[in-house]
């Protein structure tokens, strides 16, 4: 199941829910039509739990479809309670910057203010000149984890979308805390979809490949990890509960443009395009703004 929040740019209506299915979008209907709040993206229905997963499936197929070329997808979660990040969590992209390898996940938090969907401007403020794309499996969690064993962490997981983890590099190394730099409006593209777990059987072997105007920069597969899902999720959640519609950032593989010789930012009108095997898609223009 591949479970989208839409909307249609002819009427301008409110945003949808629905499911991806081929290259249909079955229309699930608005939030408040599945008593939901009117800005509640797949995290309101995951907080309902299982149940309200396979009613949505169930009824898939007496729903109205619209072609995907008519619709306009959104972020799938439309304001998670927490997005938590990794750092160098492949052992390529620690040797890149001369780091040993982490042995505990380094832990991080992006604003979840700053998530846009696919097509999405990503809008880099005018005193921003080192901006930077990372691809990365996103963990969406479909029920409350707290003190998670790993051997169990999966029956947490609603299931897997992908985030890219746009960063200012100047001040990420200049601040120390990365909260600023990969925290600005539009910093956190997510989507398309969560596809749900039993799609994805092994998510610790899927290519996963980022390209700036069709130039490849990235290209890995998740089996480089170092610290795989379960791990993450047993570590997480022997401090912090995680809620429904949380998402949870992997890492990013080598390749950025920070650590590349030389150096290779992101420029005015330039596409950023992630991709990960079974997942999909996530595009988005950049733009920067104006110097005031």
């Amino acid at each position: 199941m591949r479970i989208v929040r839409w909307v249609d740019p002819a009427n301008g209506a409110a945003p949808r829910l629905g499911l991806w299915i081929d290259d249909m979008i079955a229309d699930a209907g608005s939030p408040e039509d599945l008593d939901l709040p009117k800005d509640a993206g797949a995290e309101g229905i995951l907080a309902r739990g299982m149940p309200a997963l396979m009613d949505l499936e169930a009824r898939a197929v007496t729903l109205t479809r619209r072609p995907l070329s008519e619709v306009k997808l959104l972020a799938p979660i439309a304001r998670p309670s927490k997005i938590i990040c990794l750092g160098l969590n492949y052992r390529e992209h620690a040797e890149e910057q001369g780091k040993e390898p982490p042995e505990t996940p380094m832990l991080f938090l992006k604003a979840p203010s700053a998530i846009i969907g696919p097509g999405d401007e990503i809008v880099v403020p005018w005193f921003c000149h080192h901006v930077d794309p990372e691809v990365e499996l996103a963990i969406v969690i479909g029920k409350r984890a707290k003190r998670v064993r790993a051997s169990r962490a999966k029956q947490f997981i609603a299931g897997y979308t992908i985030l890219n983890d746009f960063s200012e590099r100047k001040l990420q190394k200049r601040d120390v805390q990365y909260g600023r730099a990969k925290g600005f409006d539009t910093f956190c593209p997510l989507g398309p979809a969560i596809v749900t777990k039993d799609e994805v059987p092994d998510p610790g072997d899927l290519s996963i490949r980022l390209s700036v105007d069709g130039e490849v920069r990235q290209d890995a597969r998740t089996s480089s990890l170092i610290h795989g899902v379960e791990a993450i999720i047993e570590f997480v959640t022997q401090g912090i509960t995680l809620e429904p519609g949380d998402v949870i950032a992997t890492g990013t593989p080598s390749g950025v443009g920070a650590h590349r010789d030389p150096k290779v930012f992101i420029e005015d009108g330039q596409t950023i395009t992630c991709e990960i095997e079974r997942i999909g898609v996530l595009e988005n223009p950049v733009r920067k703004e104006a110097a005031e």
